[in-house]
């Protein structure tokens, strides 16, 4: 690596990350500025390296998603539906375990499960949902609910976040995903979710969930009106959350997918390129000194992108997910689901060690 950074611009943060010192917000600044790919993905690699060695973790899973009707009319969103629409579906806890049922594999570890937002259906919709899958499968954990869906279905059933997570605990919820989180910062959440629950609300609907026990992942949505300051704040914030409350496992950077949105129309927004998503990974697990993953969640890079992250600090691929409805409804060129040889193959042909987990990191198999 000195050999690699010795005339680059990035020396001194180099020399912060050699001694395991912790960046600064300029150090972010600087990152997200710089065009030397190559030196910010051995940097990235390095940090991965000291965390994980060579492993990558992938999970069994399968994607739920309960409904596309949302209360929010949130500008980057190509899901949503009103209610009226022909495609338009909210689907019962009993539909819920007829469709799984048809596609499940005794292998899966997960279920993750994220929707819309219905006006007129409380917390224990949403409960009796995790309590019917935990019924029929007993022993896969249950990954649900982003931090928004928390805050509107507390809204809508007259609790606070804690009593509503609660709930949601005793019916079995083992995990959050990370969703909801986009930008934090005020003015852009201002443009382009402004009826979501803002990013202190989110921060600490997840603090909550750590102090519950319930372990959590989290998000950055990037490559739309956000400037390179406001992701570095948004990271450092997530930092701080980190610092405070230690129930992060996982950081996934999701790229902004322009079709059928109005953000992508009125701001007529471009594709993001793999550059940009190699740079979004690395700095991710740079400037997250106290996160154990970095995920590349390969619905959005592509398999093979994915597999070129391994070497930027990726240190998890996600999983074979099954069904994936959300990026498609934007534009997402994936398959909807990948085989669990695929994703050995993935990893190991990138040299790593694939090890295959459940929703806490568990570990089930090393292949």
């Amino acid at each position: 690596m000195a050999i690699l950074l010795a005339k680059s611009p990035l020396s001194d943060i180099a020399e912060k990350v050699e001694a395991g010192e912790r960046l600064s917000f300029e150090d972010g600044v600087r990152l997200y500025q710089t065009n030397d790919i190559l030196a910010l993905g051995k940097l990235a690699d390095t940090v991965n390296r000291r965390k994980n060695g060579d492993v990558v973790y992938f999970v069994q899973n399968h994607r739920i998603t309960p409904t596309n009707v949302c209360a929010f009319h949130c500008n980057f969103c190509s899901f949503r539906r009103n209610g009226n629409e022909p495609d338009a579906f909210v689907r019962t806890p009993e539909q819920i375990i007829d469709h799984v049922g048809r596609l499940f594999s005794e292998r899966t570890r997960e279920f993750h499960i994220v929707g819309g937002l219905v006006p007129d259906l409380d917390v224990e919709y949403y409960a009796d949902i995790i309590r019917e899958l935990k019924d029929h499968y007993p022993n896969v954990h249950v990954k649900a609910f982003t931090a928004v869906e928390i805050d509107y279905m507390a809204q809508i059933s007259n609790m606070d976040w804690r009593t509503t997570l609660e709930i949601l605990r005793k019916a079995g919820l083992d995990a959050l995903p990370g969703g909801g989180a986009e930008i934090f910062h005020p003015e852009v959440r201002r443009k382009i979710c402004p009826e979501k629950v803002d990013g202190d609300g989110w921060l600490e609907i997840h603090g909550i969930a750590h102090e519950l026990g319930i372990k959590t992942n989290a998000t950055m949505l990037y490559g739309h009106i956000e400037t390179l300051e406001q992701r570095v704040d948004h990271l450092l914030r997530l930092r701080e959350q980190q610092d405070k409350t230690g129930g992060f496992v996982t950081y996934i950077p999701l790229a902004f997918h322009p079709e059928n949105n109005n953000l992508g129309r009125v701001k007529k927004l471009d594709w993001t390129t793999g550059f940009e998503d190699l740079k979004n990974l690395a700095i991710g697990r740079l400037l997250l000194d106290n996160f154990a993953h970095v995920k590349a969640y390969w619905i959005s890079l592509t398999p093979r992108l994915a597999q070129v992250a391994l070497s930027f600090g990726v240190s998890d691929v996600d999983g074979t997910v099954i069904e994936e409805e959300i990026y498609h409804a934007a534009g997402a060129k994936t398959e909807q689901g990948i085989s669990r040889a695929e994703l050995v193959h993935l990893v190991t042909t990138a040299g790593k060690t694939a090890v295959e987990r459940d929703a806490l990191y568990n570990h089930i198999a090393v292949n």
